[in-house]
């Protein structure tokens, strides 16, 4: 099956993904409120929103590469570098800022499940930092000369939901004490941190050293 990364390649994605997943962030944020205000069952369906704004950020980033690389292979690595740099500069921005959690127990609404599932999806998918990530994110694990390499970006977009829908999964049904949790231990939060700088960081030298050779 040509479009299965290699498993270093699967590894070390799995790692960055389920890294990702338990960053606290915006996604994390919605899904711990939703389930604090309207309850765990409305929380999984704005889980299930933003994984298929993932989904179309995925379908954009597998085909919009795959043409670049067509056309010019320069650019591609040109992507790729800027993309390692800007995976450099997130990992200065965990230590600098850290990450962001902030829960508030309001009463909201009571929203139907497509309201619920189109509240994520549209988060999700129109959050410039969101389509930077992705688009600098995923082709770290490719190359330009890979002639499966659409079918090799969208098996990981989707294997990246894959990972990450049970971590959403487990924080929407703990959410209560886990947002408790969380803001009263900060502590772990800035582990997170420093374990995100530390990976993003691994990856960006990598990138960098290998393109000047």
């Amino acid at each position: 099956m040509d479009f299965i990364p290699s498993l270093p390649t699967l590894l070390a994605f799995s790692a960055a993904s389920l890294l990702l997943a338990a960053t606290p962030g915006p996604d994390m944020t919605l899904s711990i409120s939703r389930a604090l205000a309207q309850g765990k069952k409305a929380a999984l369906f704005v889980v299930l929103g933003t994984s298929l704004g993932i989904v179309v950020h995925t379908c954009l980033v597998a085909f919009g590469v795959s043409a670049l690389i067509t056309a010019s292979p320069l650019a591609f690595t040109i992507l790729k570098t800027g993309g390692a740099a800007y995976l450099l500069w997130l990992a200065i921005q965990a230590i600098r800022f850290g990450s962001s959690l902030s829960v508030k127990k309001v009463d909201e609404a009571r929203g139907t499940p497509l309201t619920n599932v189109s509240t994520g999806f549209w988060v999700n998918l129109l959050n410039p930092k969101v389509i930077i990530f992705f688009m600098t994110f995923l082709p770290q694990f490719v190359t330009a000369g890979d002639p499966a390499v659409t079918h090799k970006l969208l098996f990981l977009g989707f294997f990246f939901i894959l990972i990450g829908m049970p971590v959403n999964t487990i924080v929407v049904l703990a959410a209560d004490g886990l947002a408790s949790w969380l803001q009263k231990n900060r502590g772990v939060m800035r582990g997170l941190d420093y374990t995100f700088a530390s990976v993003f960081s691994v990856f960006a030298v990598k990138i960098f050293l290998t393109h000047s050779r």
